[in-house]
Formats: C-alpha cells, structure tokens, sequence
C-alpha cells in the first residue's frame, strides 16, 4: 500500500462549493445544506482504503460525538470506481450502512470536488469554521496500519475542541497519510 501525504490546502482557504450525490439518501446535496454554524469536517475517504478501514470505527464515533456539539461531518469519496469497483456508490452505501450512517457519504464521480480541495489521499481531513474557512488540515491521529499506536482521534479532536471553544488552533498540524485518491 502505498503511503501519500495530504497536500495541506493553506489554511483561511474558503471551502469550495459542491452538490453531489448522497449514497446515504439517494439524492444530491449541497456544502451549503450540510454545513454547520459551528464548523464542518470535509472528509475524503474511500472504501477499500486500508488506512480508512483501520480508522472507520472511531470516525464514526467522532462524528456521533461531535454532530452532538454541532459540527458536521461530509464524507466524499473520490476514487474512479471504474476500476475500482470496491468504491461503487452501490458499495459506499454498504459501507456507510455498516457504520450506523454517521455522515452523509458523497460520491464525487468527476473528481472535481477533490482537485478544488486539493485533495491527495484517502483518508484526508479538512475542518473548517462557521465561516467555511479551512482552520484545520491533517491527520486524524498518528496510528497507521501496523504501527501499534492505538487509533483515538487526537489531533482532530483537539482541533475541533479548539474550534469550539473559540480558541487558536496550532498551525503546525501534521499532513494526513493514506492512499492515493485514484484519479481517472
């Protein structure tokens, strides 16, 4: 598997807007209906990943967690399901569906909505603030697959926490690390 950094959209960066596809609702939707007042986590992830699979739980629970404070959480996924066929919007509705449907999970068939965020791999993790100005951009936390760092959310809670609170987050935040978004 192989290990790509995000790209760290610059921080301040306005959330580019976008309507696409809900496999959780079988509709299209919006940034402007999904977002919060609070601030919103704009996630690209995909199905196959390994480094989505292994953190998939506790963001799910992040999300129940957080939605609870007011935050939103938007799953895209990006990958060519053409030739990976594990990325199909038939397949991100079982996988969402596994979850407990935590987020609304949006299937960006032309990838357009990842290049505007500049987006690089899967998982990749964008906060932005009521404003939709990106305050945060990076890992959810430092375990990977095998390295025995127990998965926990940290850097992305403290964000959000940080977010909450009305308080500076850090700018010297850690890049996501996944695999590449499978680009058409």
């Amino acid at each position: 598997m192989p290990l790509t950094p995000s790209t760290m959209l610059p921080l301040n960066t306005v959330a580019p807007d976008f309507e696409l596809f809900d496999v959780t609702r079988n509709e299209d939707r919006s940034l402007n209906t999904l977002r919060s007042k609070q601030g919103t986590v704009i996630m690209f992830i995909c199905n196959h990943c390994p480094f989505v699979k292994h953190v998939r739980h506790e963001l799910a629970e992040l999300a129940i967690e957080y939605k609870k404070r007011g935050i939103a959480f938007i799953a895209i996924n990006s990958n060519d399901a053409v030739n990976y066929p594990e990325d199909s919007p038939e397949k991100m509705k079982a996988f969402i569906q596994e979850l407990g449907n935590p987020f609304p999970y949006l299937y960006d068939e032309t990838q357009e909505v990842a290049k505007s965020y500049h987006a690089a791999c899967t998982p990749d993790f964008f906060v932005f603030d009521g404003d939709l100005k990106c305050v945060y951009r990076g890992q959810m936390d430092d375990s990977r697959p095998g390295n025995e760092i127990a998965v926990s959310g940290n850097d992305l809670r403290l964000a959000l926490d940080l977010l909450l609170a009305s308080k500076p987050i850090p700018e010297n935040q850690k890049p996501s690390m996944g695999c590449n978004i499978k680009w058409k």
